[in-house]
């Protein structure tokens, strides 16, 4: 008995001197490593990197930019059963140690010793989130017992719940995957919380090595994996038996989903990601920012099919320009076959394909992902052969005059889902559509295929806007003095002017002479004599400085008679605004993109301030400098320049929004604002603009626009509520091609874009404001309508302006002939 008391004191003795040197060793190393120990309180606030997401107006997105994709989650968001799964996996006992777990050192300890190396780390949860976040993965002891000072200090400043957060959003999980919610995106194409618990086991078996046990790139060993997972969770009683037989005869359904674009617009993208990175710079694509946009996702899904299928319209009706390539196929085996296709890309549904046989009923193509399929006559008869941009050859009779074994085309789905000849269009155009209230764009498409050529035609081709710029010219005159029922001369006339570079001799696109025109029908005909007359009557200078007023560059405006024709140079995007001002009422927007932006807590940190049309404020300008000869009706806009260089920011922060709108500055007033638009209303009923009666509306307005040579074809229109421009051509200006006009190439487009966008939208033709009354005329003279005069017809004017002479009838005419006065200058 004495014995066992000595005994007993000597074990007694050696614990207390082996806890006493244990504690003594820990504060010895706590002690020499505490310098290098970062402050875990910094996990508090720690950012991820998340990437910028861009999204539509209603909320679709647009575009990811980041290198990592991440989404973060709070625990709350966590399911449970993945956090068991996580537990099974990881850390069994993580929401019961301390930061440390005894038994998993001690193993790790063990194993060290009796294999000479390391084979786990025995590491929790704690000890992982203490690793990722402040230390590297060398496998070291120094390493690794700072990982558990860190650990231990971790669970002192954090609660379980906290640091399960941090770890499921800064594991790596593969596929460029960082967090469960971007590796439910990735591999499911969902959220985490809707996932199935098998779903969610192959997710937990991920952070051991999202390499080796990747349900993508390795399934047998993922599926391995996750059955391992599910049976711990039901050993540890997680799940019940029926739930772990019902999960592990579920096969592996993971594959590879790219970030959830819901919305195709990458010119819209690229031009957010631009401006932003100008203010944010790196951060922008780490800090997780959100950005809302101004499109409406279905009218920029519109305008992109519009300008695509107008594109392909005119690259088929000028033929067939033949195969992109042609490869030696019977010198390559299938898979060689293969590889030589895939070199190409599919752009914007058009699908590289190679010809293995031609038939007589077709050819049999390979495609890219290694099908074959048929290609019927059907879809191969269009395919005259290209000659010039005005001729085309001759049709085939046969598939054999189209194509031959090697070649490498394009196919397309027509609209009954059956395979099509096609070819990348060398055409380009854009499509560009406003709010005309505030600005804000609504759609834009700079290109038929942003993957094939980013350049965006609608912010950076500046082209000649040819009849485009005629409204404004017309609106100058009626600014002036002139009514639409104002006799010009269109009749033929020589220049010898030094700026033209010697004699000008310009015409009609007809080749005609109307000779005596009202302003009216001069416009909606676009005749092109009549607007060099109304130039010369206003004064070259004081007309161009009139037109800039609409957010013209002066610097690609010429100072001589060749702008009434459109010789100057300007974006879709300026031109769209321009006629913004035709259809709000008289008001210079600004356009904008960018409606809101937050940061990755959904703060809002600037949301737009856009000047509005408001016509019932009290008049804007920033300038007193307006010109005398150009205000000949209510209001006093500022010259063009100093409305450009006095533009504000549209972005502020929320509390820099003022409570009441910014008023845009007016640059025309109310009463010739109406009458403009009213006179271009004629353009769709009665001139070129005809087409457009298919939309069955009385309130949309517009103009075509041609160059010399068909260069550029243009159609802009409006009504209250959307102006939208149009605009087709090579990027190297060269001619379209006989009878291509903005009528027949670039409406069409307008037409397709409008019929959508204007769904829903109520017919609004504009009232008729005070001081507007309507008389009826003669269409000959423009003067007041003799009684009973059967030809008469109604026209608007300022009531002032009202023609104070009648028109002669007949029977005075033939008593008392006299010339009619006209402007014949």
């Amino acid at each position: 008995m004495r014995i066992l008391k000595r005994l007993f004191k000597w074990l007694l003795t050696l614990s207390l001197i082996g806890v006493f040197t244990g504690f003594a060793t820990f504060a010895g190393v706590y002690y020499y490593f505490s310098p290098e120990l970062p402050d875990v309180q910094s996990l508090r606030e720690v950012k991820f990197q998340t990437p910028l997401r861009v999204y539509s107006a209603d909320d679709k997105l647009i575009a990811e930019f980041g290198e990592k994709k991440r989404s973060p989650i709070p625990y709350e968001k966590i399911p449970d059963n993945f956090i068991k799964a996580l537990q099974a996996a990881e850390d069994a006992r993580f929401f019961d140690h301390f930061g440390i777990d005894i038994k998993g050192l001690s193993r790790a300890a063990f194993q060290l010793a009796s294999t000479g190396r390391i084979q786990s780390g025995g590491s929790t949860i704690t000890m992982q989130v203490a690793k990722n976040f402040f230390l590297t993965r060398e496998q070291t002891f120094k390493r690794k017992f700072i990982e558990i000072l860190l650990a231990l200090q971790i669970e002192q400043e954090l609660n379980k719940q906290e640091i399960m957060e941090l770890y499921v959003n800064q594991i790596y999980l593969g596929h460029r995957a960082y967090g469960i919610q971007a590796a439910a995106n990735t591999y499911y194409g969902q959220n985490i919380e809707d996932l199935s618990l098998a779903q969610l086991a192959m997710i937990a078996g991920l952070p051991k090595a999202p390499s080796a046990f990747n349900p993508i790139t390795n399934p047998q060993r993922a599926l391995e994996r996750r059955d391992w997972i599910l049976g711990r969770m039901l050993q540890l009683g997680y799940i019940s038996q029926h739930q772990h037989e019902e999960a592990v005869s579920t096969p592996v359904t993971a594959r590879y989903h790219r970030s959830d674009i819901e919305l195709d617009a990458p010119y819209i993208a690229e031009m957010v990601r631009q401006q932003l990175y100008e203010q944010y710079g790196e951060d922008l694509y780490t800090d997780g920012y959100r950005v809302w946009t101004t499109v409406n996702s279905g009218m920029q899904k519109e305008a992109t099919a519009a300008l695509r299928r107008g594109l392909l319209d005119y690259t088929d009706d000028h033929g067939y320009r033949g195969a992109e390539a042609n490869i030696d196929i019977d010198s390559l085996n299938p898979e060689d076959q293969l590889n030589a296709l895939r070199q190409y890309t599919a752009y914007a549904g058009l699908e590289p394909a190679l010809v293995l046989e031609v038939t007589d009923s077709g050819a049999r193509l390979l495609r890219t992902d290694g099908s074959e399929s048929p290609l019927d006559w059907a879809g191969i008869q269009w395919a005259r052969p290209y000659q010039t941009v005005h001729w085309t050859g001759p049709a085939p009779k046969r598939p054999v005059d189209v194509l031959n074994a090697g070649d490498i085309i394009r196919v397309m789905l027509d609209d009954n889902g059956e395979l099509r000849l096609t070819q990348m269009p060398q055409v380009q155009g854009a499509l560009i559509a406003l709010n005309p209230q505030d600005g804000a764009i609504r759609a834009l498409t700079g290109g038929f295929s942003f993957y094939h050529n980013k350049f965006n035609r609608v912010t950076q081709a500046y082209r000649q806007p040819g009849s485009n710029i005629k409204p404004f010219l017309y609106t100058a005159a009626l600014e002036n003095g002139f009514t639409p029922a104002s006799i010009i001369n269109d009749a033929p006339v020589v220049f010898h002017d030094v700026s033209l570079e010697g004699t000008w001799r310009p015409e009609n696109d007809n080749g005609k002479f109307n000779g005596p025109t009202r302003l009216r029908e001069a416009l909606f005909r676009s005749r092109n004599l009549v607007s060099i007359r109304l130039m010369r009557a206003l004064g070259i200078e004081q007309a161009r400085d009139f037109i800039l007023r609409f957010g013209f560059e002066p610097e690609n405006f010429p100072g001589n008679l060749s702008l009434s024709l459109g010789s100057a140079s300007a974006t879709p995007l300026q031109v769209a605004r321009g006629y913004a001002a035709l259809a709000n009422g008289g008001f210079l927007v600004q356009p904008y993109l960018i409606s809101r932006i937050e940061n990755a807590e959904g703060e809002i940190l600037l949301q737009a301030n856009p000047i509005q049309a408001c016509p019932d404020c009290a008049p804007t300008s920033t300038s007193e400098n307006t010109s005398p000869a150009l205000t000949g009706d209510d209001t006093s806009p500022s010259d063009s320049d100093n409305l450009v260089a006095t533009e504000a920011p549209i972005l502020l922060p929320p509390e820099q929004i003022p409570a009441s709108p910014t008023p845009a500055p007016r640059i025309i007033s109310p009463r010739n604002a109406f009458l403009i638009y009213d006179v271009m209303r004629d353009v769709i009923t009665r001139g070129t603009g005809t087409r457009a009666q298919v939309l069955q509306r009385a309130d949309l307005a517009g103009k075509t626009g041609t160059t010399n040579e068909q260069k550029d074809v243009w159609f802009s229109g409006f009504s209250p509520d959307l102006v939208a421009t149009t605009w087709v051509g090579f990027d190297q200006p060269s001619p379209l091609g006989r009878g291509e006009y903005g009528s027949s190439r670039a409406l069409p487009i307008w037409i397709d874009f409008m019929e959508e966008a204007l769904q829903g939208i109520p017919d609004n033709p504009p009232a008729v404001p005070e001081g507007v009354v309507r008389i009826s005329i003669d269409p000959a003279t423009g003067k007041r309508a003799y009684p009973g005069q059967e030809n008469a017809m109604p026209e608007y004017f300022r009531s002032e302006d009202v023609p104070r002479e009648t028109a002669r009838s007949p029977e005075q005419q033939l008593k008392a002939p006299a010339t009619e006065a006209i402007f014949g200058f």
